[in-house]
């Protein structure tokens, strides 16, 4: 295993290093061989760990080397591998490789091909980096790795103002959070004394239930803090949309298997806090189901394809936080698994449609490509079913298993599931929505557009076929408890969450008995199903009710168009005074008034004074300076005899 994690984690930063020192020389062949084939070895020494961990299942944890040590303060460069690690390098490689793959088509064409590779071999080193680390230090450099490459990514076309700019919203934004993790994780030493994972945990878990509340629950949403940052939640979700600047496989990436995952993954990881700090664990379910809500709404009126399903990406990381704030944490990784299926295939089931269509992305000018382009329809339409949530596709397994736990889960409320189960009908009517669009109905189709628009090559399509076979069955590793299923995939986490899911039920008042499983399956069928009508409805049949449903409820249409504005008052509540702040003061008062001339350009002044009034001194004239020497001759004098 020692040699195992290595080849898991070396290979994209051997690969990062090749393309970004010496791509430039090298061959657009060459430069995918190692872009791809350093995922793909990853991937397979991901398989293979899998593999071995399952032969022994003994928890791994090797430091080494000693990284940093200073006093009591010492962190390991050290890698932990349980069944959590096992789930998520398995998704996150296996997502990351097929996604390298599809880039040498979509790419093909573009600038800067070697750094694209360069930067996304990087970009599945640190996330590597983030979920195999045995402590917080290293799960930080692995968290700020990610966000590292993010700025690079979405900034990729600089050239271009909008894509600059939304690179470094990404990267300002996200630092917010990452206050909140860095905080937390010198509380955790200051109250353990240790921030190796497994010393952690031990000691947590060695604690009374009930004990040491108020400390734990500050690291508990200091962590979260961090984790809303990463993942783009309430209210640090707006870097999120803008990073749609990016190539659309950055976009896939980010979406599906790095980055925005990383908060559902270090939530997870700390259950253990979390099982001992239940009003933090309440945060976070609140915030992630009002997030789930929130954005699903937005992704109603979003007419930019890739803008809707990032919407639809916070919605859907809302559902995973809804998981694990409810105490039912393999939901929510259940849920981060699947969703990386079929939310990779949509992105690049987007970038499918955006390369037909030479960049064009409003679903309005859209429609009838399913005559054109049958794999990416087909395709789309089993990612859009699995997230919808249609029986016996992935999401339904996992977003059902989120909706039961937010009810019936150890810090589950009533209202969260009937909220969850609301947005849940949203998502079905806006994917729909963006699928009726796109590739049914009429062609609105510039003439242009018509004759260029063209099925992609198979560099692209393989992936997506492949993609689509996973939205389907990767459902089935846990069929539910409602149709005398066993939930399997939780049983295989249960040494991972299991202590923390009874501390939870420990802690948790009794609350009467409710609906039934069977019932609470489906009801939020229901609303799927519901979501797919309203969609055929509005988008097929009568698609004159949009419009004249937008003009009668035209005040509220306005509001969620500009995104209920938010992005207006963080202008005016933060960015515009900051600005003007740096201008008018720190700037023209203190760097060009105080420093440059008060401080600079006022010693100088001084000195020429200075210089001019010796000038005068150093005449050159002896009976002149006979006349200074008397001066000062009177003036020693005056001083001894009245000085004193």
């Amino acid at each position: 295993m020692e040699i195992l994690l290595l080849l898991v984690l070396l290979p994209p930063l051997i690969g990062a290093g090749l393309n970004g020192i010496f791509g430039r020389r090298f061959s657009q062949a060459m430069v995918s061989a190692i872009g791809c084939g350093s995922a793909g070895l990853s991937m397979v020494s991901a398989l293979a760990s899998a593999w071995a961990f399952s032969h022994h299942e003994r928890v791994f944890d090797h430091p080494y080397f000693t990284w940093i040590q200073a006093g009591d303060f010492v962190a390991k460069y050290a890698l932990y591998y349980d069944r959590l690690t096992l789930v998520m390098t398995v998704t996150v490689t296996v997502v990351a490789f097929l996604i390298h793959l599809y880039s040498r088509g979509y790419m093909e064409h573009e600038g800067g091909y070697y750094r694209f590779f360069a930067q996304l071999n990087l970009f599945l080193f640190m996330m590597l980096t983030l979920v195999t680390a045995g402590n917080y230090p290293l799960m930080f450099v692995g968290w700020e790795g990610v966000g590292l490459c993010s700025y690079l990514l979405i900034g990729f076309y600089f050239p271009k103002k909008s894509a600059s700019d939304a690179g470094k919203k990404a990267f300002v934004v996200t630092r917010v959070g990452d206050v909140g993790f860095t905080l937390a994780v010198a509380l955790i030493f200051w109250t353990f004394g240790t921030v190796n994972f497994s010393e952690v945990f031990s000691r947590v878990d060695a604690l009374e239930i009930g004990s040491h509340q108020t400390v734990l629950t500050a690291i508990g949403l200091l962590l979260f803090l961090g984790a809303v940052g990463k993942s783009a939640q309430l209210p640090l979700y707006v870097w999120l949309p803008d990073a749609m600047e990016g190539p659309t496989p950055v976009s896939a990436l980010i979406h599906a298997a790095t980055m925005v995952t990383a908060g559902v993954y270090l939530v997870a990881r700390s259950n253990v806090i979390y099982a001992h700090a239940p009003q933090a664990l309440e945060v976070v379910a609140i915030v992630g189901c009002l997030t789930a809500f929130y954005a699903a709404t937005l992704a109603l009126v979003q007419n930019d394809l890739k803008r809707m399903l990032a919407y639809s990406t916070i919605s859907q990381l809302g559902y995973m936080f809804l998981g694990c704030g409810a105490g039912v944490f393999a939901a929510g990784i259940f849920h981060l698994m699947t969703h990386a299926c079929f939310k990779a295939l949509l992105f690049l089931c987007a970038g499918s449609v955006m390369h037909a269509l030479a960049g064009e992305l409003d679903m309005r000018k859209m429609g009838g490509l399913r005559h054109k382009m049958p794999t990416t329809y087909w395709t789309f339409l089993i990612a859009t079913l699995a997230i919808s949530g249609v029986p016996f596709l992935a999401g339904f397994f996992s977003k059902d298993e989120i909706l039961a736990g937010a009810y019936e889960g150890p810090t589950g409320q009533p209202w969260l599931y009937w909220l969850g189960t609301i947005t849940a009908g949203l998502t079905a009517l806006y994917m729909f929505r963006a699928l009726y669009l796109t590739f049914h109905g009429e062609s609105r189709l510039t003439p242009e557009l018509e004759h260029h628009a063209h099925e992609s090559a198979s560099k692209m399509t393989v992936p997506l076929t492949i993609l689509a076979f996973f939205s389907v069955v990767a459902g089935y590793v846990s069929w539910p408890k409602a149709w005398g299923g066993t939930e399997q995939f939780d049983k295989y986490l249960a040494p991972v969450f299991g202590r923390s899911e009874q501390v939870l039920t420990l802690e948790a008042a009794h609350r009467p008995e409710g609906l039934s499983p069977g019932a609470l399956l489906t009801f939020s069928i229901v609303a799927a199903g519901l979501g797919i009508l309203i969609a055929f409805w509005f988008y097929l049949k009568s698609t004159h009710i949009p419009a004249r449903l937008a003009e009668r409820l035209s005040g509220l249409y306005r509001v969620m168009v500009r995104k209920y504005y938010v992005d207006e008052f963080y202008d005016w509540l933060i960015v515009h005074p900051l600005r003007d702040g740096s201008d008018k003061f720190l700037w023209r008062v203190m760097d060009a008034g105080a420093i440059d001339d008060a401080g600079v350009n006022g010693m100088a002044r001084a000195a020429e004074g200075v210089g001019s009034i010796l000038r005068r001194i150093q005449s050159g004239n002896v009976r002149s300076y006979a006349a200074w020497v008397l001066l000062g001759a009177v003036i020693w004098l005056a001083y001894l005899m009245f000085g004193h």
